[in-house]
């Protein structure tokens, strides 16, 4: 935020959020604190997401977590419609 950032893109080594063996592609505030709180999203996932939040909370537009071991993952997230992986928002 005291950069005055857009995006702030976090690179891991797992798709991003999962529900079972799906990936959540969108996670509103509300959502991922709620998550956290009822135990959907464990684990490292955790400070992650609260990262992310962080992040949006102070102005950054949106937070995203990414695998970045798939090749072009900061592309496919930022310039395709679905992306890859799961962003934070307001």
């Amino acid at each position: 935020q005291s950069l005055g950032a857009k995006r702030l893109i976090l690179l891991t080594d797992v798709p991003g959020v999962m529900a079972g063996q799906e990936l959540v592609s969108s996670l509103s505030r509300q959502d991922a604190q709620a998550g956290i709180e009822q135990g959907s999203i464990t684990g490292g996932m955790i400070p992650k997401v609260r990262c992310g939040l962080e992040a949006v909370q102070a102005g950054v537009e949106k937070a995203h977590i990414i695998d970045g071991r798939v090749e072009n993952s900061l592309l496919l997230e930022l310039f395709t419609k679905a992306g890859i992986g799961t962003e934070i928002t307001l």
